[in-house]
C-alpha cells in the first residue's frame, strides 16, 4: 500500500537519514524513501499510515502531512484541477480591461493593474489558510527554504506589492523587487517540474489543493515578462 507524505524540519542529509530509519523501524513498513530536496517521504506498507502516527514516530522536530499519490492524482485531470486557476485569471482580465476603460489607460498601465489585482487576489487566497501556506510554500521556494520567516511574509509582501502597482507608488523599485522574487520562485517551480515531483503549488495558498504543473510556470512567466517590459519602460 502506498503512503505519501510531507516531511516537515529536515534541513540536511542527516535529518533525511534519520527520518528514513525512522520510518523503517515500523513493523508494517516494506520500503521507503525519503527525499531532502521535496520534503517527500514515499513508503509501501502493509497497512494505511496515518499522519499522527508518523509525526508521533519522527517526534518534535518533524511534522508530517498527507499528501495525495500518484493513482490518486491521475483519477482527476489537470484541467479539473486547474479550474479555480484558469477563473481567476477570466476574472482578473475582466476586471482590469474595465478599470482600463474607466481610467482611459494605456498599455503600461493595463499591465500595473492587471499586476495589481493579480498580487491582491492570490495573497487573499494564501491568507485563507496562513498557517498552511509556509510549509507549503517552502516546499519549492529556494528562498523560503533557507529562511522560513520569508514564507510567513510572503502574503504581506504580495498585498504591498499589489496595493503599490495599483497606486502607482516607487513603481521602478516595486517592479524590480517583483523580478527578483518571481525569478527565484519560477527557478524553484523549474526544478520541481523538472524532477517531475508530485508536489501541491501554494500560488493559491493550501485552501485550494493546486497541483504544480506547467501551468504554473506560464502563470510565473506572464507576471516575469511583464514586470520586465515595465522596468524598460522606465529605463528608457
Amino acid at each position: 500500500m502506498e503512503n505519501i507524505f510531507h516531511i516537515s524540519g529536515m534541513t540536511c542529509m542527516s535529518c533525511q537519514k534519520t527520518v528514513s530509519d525512522k520510518i523503517n523501524t515500523l513493523e508494517d513498513v516494506l520500503s521507503v524513501q525519503v527525499s531532502l530536496e521535496t520534503g517527500i517521504a514515499e513508503i509501501q506498507s502493509k497497512n494505511q499510515l496515518t499522519s499522527r502516527e508518523i509525526s508521533m514516530l519522527l517526534g518534535s522536530k518533524y511534522s508530517a502531512q498527507k499528501s495525495v499519490s500518484n493513482s490518486k492524482r491521475i483519477k482527476t485531470s489537470k484541467l479539473k484541477q486547474l479550474t479555480p486557476l484558469f477563473l481567476i485569471f477570466i476574472y482578473l482580465i475582466v476586471g482590469t480591461l474595465f478599470l482600463s476603460y474607466q481610467l482611459n489607460a494605456n498599455m503600461e498601465r493595463k499591465m500595473q493593474i492587471f499586476m495589481g489585482m493579480f498580487f491582491i487576489v492570490f495573497s487573499f487566497f494564501k491568507f485563507l489558510d496562513y498557517e498552511g501556506f509556509p510549509n507549503s510554500f517552502k516546499r519549492y521556494d529556494p528562498l523560503a527554504k533557507k529562511i522560513p520567516r520569508y514564507a510567513k511574509l510572503y502574503p504581506f509582501l504580495e498585498t504591498v506589492l499589489g496595493i503599490a502597482f495599483l497606486m502607482e507608488w516607487y513603481l521602478p523599485i516595486i517592479i524590480l523587487f517583483t523580478l527578483i522574487i518571481l525569478s527565484i520562485t519560477t527557478f524553484g517551480v523549474l526544478r520541481v517540474l523538472t524532477q517531475k515531483s508530485q508536489i501541491d503549488c501554494a500560488c493559491l495558498g493550501t485552501a485550494l489543493k493546486l497541483p504544480m504543473t506547467e501551468a504554473t510556470l506560464i502563470e510565473n512567466g506572464i507576471m516575469l515578462t511583464m514586470a520586465i517590459i515595465l522596468l524598460v519602460g522606465y529605463i528608457n
